[in-house]
Parts: C-alpha cells; structure tokens; sequence
C-alpha cells in the first residue's frame, strides 16, 4: 500500500469542507485531514506476540463566527457527516466568548511553494519479515549474556501518513511522511536483583535503521551495566545528562519560552527576550527543512510557512515559540510554531564524551528520569534518577534511587560542556550536556 495515492482526494475533501464551512456561514475556516496506515509486530522470547495492521481517517474543522471559535473532528467522510461536523463546530462557536485573538493566521504568511524534503520512503516489508527481524534482535540481546533471563519484547514497526491542511484563505498543503522503527527491551538478572532496559532506531527511510542485531546488543549492553546498583553519595556534584535526558532538559526551556506559558504567566521565562539563559558559547537552532529528517515541515499546525530561526543565539533569548493565537496574545509575530519546534539543533562546541567525563571527574552520569517534578512557574527542578557514578572520569559503578535537584534557570547558566553524540531520533536534537553542579541526593 502506499498512502501518497489519496492524497487528490484528501486534497478535494478538505476543499468541499471549506465550502461547506462557507455555505453555512462560517467567517473563517481552517480544517486539518490525515490518512495513516502502518503495520507493527512484536515478539517474545521468539514467539510472534501481537501483529498489527492500522488504517486511520479523520479530519477536524475549526471555524469562526466574528472573533468566536467551534472545533469538532470526525472519522466520516461523507456529504451529510461532513454538514452534520460543520454545523456543530458552528453551534459550540455561538457558545463561546468573543476572543479578538481568534482567526486564522495572515494570509501572506502561507508557503507559496512546497518544498521536497524527502520525507516518504515505504517499507515494503511483509509480516513475516518483520517477525523474523524482531526475533533477530531479541535473540542478539539474550544470547549476549546468561545474566539476560527474560525478555519484554522486540518490535518492528513502519508507519505512512498523509496530512492535508486547507484554510478560507485558499491555502491547501498537504505532505507524505514515512516513519519505521526497531526496539528491544530486555531483562537481567543477578543476585542484586532484576533490571530492566531497552534501545531503539528510527528513521524516515529503512536503510538508515541500525540492524536488528544492534540494537538488540545496544539494549542487553544497558541491562547489564545497570547490575546491582549502589546508592550515589550526597552532596553537590557535576551532572552529565545523556542524550536522550539532555533533549528533555532542553524541552524544559524551550516550554518555558512557548507563547502558552508566556501569555498564561506560567514561566519561570517570562519577559526572557533578550535575556542570557544560556553561556554565550550555545544557540538553540530550529532548523525544519533538513531533507530526510525526523521533525521536518513546510508549514506548522496553523498553516504558517516554517523557516531556520534562532530561538536563544549565543546564550540570549532572540525568539519565543509562537503560534498565530499565542503571538496575538502577547501582540507579537507567529514564529511558524503551532505544534512545536521542529528540528532543533544544540549548537556550541562539542567534545568527546570520554573527554567531557574527564572534565566532569567525579560526579553522576544520567541515563534516565523519573517523576514530573518540575514547577513551570518558579523553574524549580527535582527528579527521581538512575544511571553511573563516575570517579576520575571512568564510570565506577550503576546508581539507582538518586534525586537530582535544582532552579531550572541556574541549570541552563552551569552548562559548562557539550558531548559529539547527539541523539537525532526526535524534534529536539542534543548531545550530552554536562552541567557543573548540582544537588544529588541518595534514597538511602
């Protein structure tokens, strides 16, 4: 199967909402459409354990009468179901406030031409095939130590959508995507107890997946090394946040800057533009046209054309993430990011990771997060941990049960290093990152 074949048509159901939308005296109309289709195969301990085949439809409409807005979504393609959806995003509009903050984004700021960014490479794969890679990714794992006895699965999945956006301004885009996907879970055991851990790869193109062998042998490495964990000592220490730690630590700021908790007053960001948040050796770099990438776009959730753009350039706050209604809230301009960012680099100077362990010495290094304690108002910092001390700059032994503590804003101003493997599998891409202190308290 391959979905680019509906795109005409999606295409010309978006435009017969958009007039029925008119017909039924709508000011304005917006409507978002999408296809996805996909098979997924997990397996256990070798054994086939779930084969799945996903086709999915729908559409949402949001439409406004003057400065009031109505949404409503429906799976129904049909001429009565798309009046029927129409007409009840018209009824909850005359139940709303006015809201001079509502409508659709500047017809200008549409793209005027799509770019190719290379994002829809099938995988014509069969289910058997796919069982057959699932189970040699497992079985690289469990064969890899005795100290492996069980096993939460492996999975191979790929994935096609189509999504169509149409507004009354006349702009209709619509894009193809491709995303597929292998990853292992596996479990290990010793006298300590049992521990649990996994891996994966994905990308928009099959041949750009790592093999299953790898990453079932990625996923036994990190089993094992999390063995009889010991309690980390107490006190103020340097922190190493892993790649995929460090994207989270990076979403915390790039929420803090987003037009929803800026116009809220919910942000321990607030009024942060021009402000150094970060040392002036790093930028965060949206950059959404990359060909072939996980978090690319020509157009955001509002219809509005993407574009390269700073949002902290040497440190300093240089633009906040805003959609069309965020930005009108606090009377600025749409930065193209209803939705989010979409591929955002951590720029700065990047050394060796052996290298950044060496310069952090003797502290922790975090391989994952537990817990949301996180206060988005004050920017207060406090998560559950696991992962490795580290002493002289060689990891000494696993660590579990740890508390990581701090102020969100001192954080980012500690940052004293970057690693060289940036983890490019999400829209946020960060390498290591190495902070010079903070407080890690032990359970014990």
């Amino acid at each position: 199967m391959d979905i680019r074949d509906q795109q005409t048509k999606l295409n010309a159901l978006v435009e017969n909402i958009l007039d029925e939308a008119k017909r039924q005296g709508a000011d304005q109309t917006e409507v978002s459409a999408s296809v996805e289709a996909g098979l997924s195969v997990s397996v256990r301990k070798g054994e086939l354990e779930n084969l799945e085949f996903n086709q999915d439809r729908g559409f949402g409409i949001t439409l406004y009468v003057g400065a009031r807005k109505g949404s409503a979504s429906t799976t129904d393609s049909s001429a009565d179901a798309i009046k029927d959806t129409v007409a009840a995003a018209k009824q909850i509009a005359t139940h709303t406030e006015d809201d001079p903050c509502n409508g659709l984004a500047d017809a200008a700021l549409m793209p005027t031409e799509l770019e190719d960014l290379s994002l829809f490479h099938n995988w014509d794969i069969e289910p058997g095939d796919a069982a057959e890679l699932a189970i040699a990714c497992e079985t690289a794992g469990l064969e890899t130590d005795d100290r492996l006895t069980n096993s939460d699965g492996a999975q191979v999945n790929t994935q096609q959508s189509l999504r169509v956006y149409g507004n009354s301004h006349g702009f209709i885009g619509g894009y193809t995507g491709t995303r597929h996907g292998i990853s292992c879970m596996l479990i290990a055991e010793d006298r300590e107890g049992m521990q649990r851990d996994y891996w994966y790869t994905v990308a928009r193109h099959a041949d750009d997946l790592d093999t299953p062998e790898s990453v079932g042998l990625q996923a036994a490495q990190r089993t094992i090394a999390r063995l009889s964990p010991r309690h980390a000592p107490t006190g103020s220490y340097p922190v190493l946040f892993a790649p995929s730690m460090a994207s989270g630590l990076v979403g915390h700021l790039i929420g803090a800057i987003s037009g929803g908790s800026l116009y809220r007053r919910a942000s321990f960001m607030l009024d942060s533009l021009g402000s150094t948040v970060l040392p002036d050796w790093i930028s965060l770099t949206e950059r959404p046209h990359l060909p072939n990438s996980l978090g690319s776009a020509n157009f955001d959730g509002d219809g509005v054309a993407t574009r390269d753009k700073s949002f902290v350039d040497q440190g300093v706050v240089t633009n906040y993430v805003l959609s069309c209604y965020s930005a009108r809230k606090l009377e600025m301009e749409t930065t193209g990011n209803a939705g989010g960012v979409f591929n955002l680099d951590v720029d700065g100077k990047q050394t060796p990771v052996n290298d950044l362990m060496q310069q952090m010495g003797t502290g922790l290094l975090v391989s994952e997060l537990m817990g949301q304690g996180i206060n988005t108002v004050t920017g207060d910092y406090s998560r559950g941990a696991a992962g490795f001390w580290v002493e002289n700059g060689e990891i000494a032994y696993p660590v579990a049960e740890v508390t990581i503590a701090g102020n969100l804003k001192d954080i980012y101003g500690r940052i004293v290093g970057l690693g060289d493997d940036v983890d490019y599998r999400g829209n946020v891409r960060a390498p290591s990152i190495l902070v010079d202190a903070m407080t890690v308290a032990s359970a014990a």
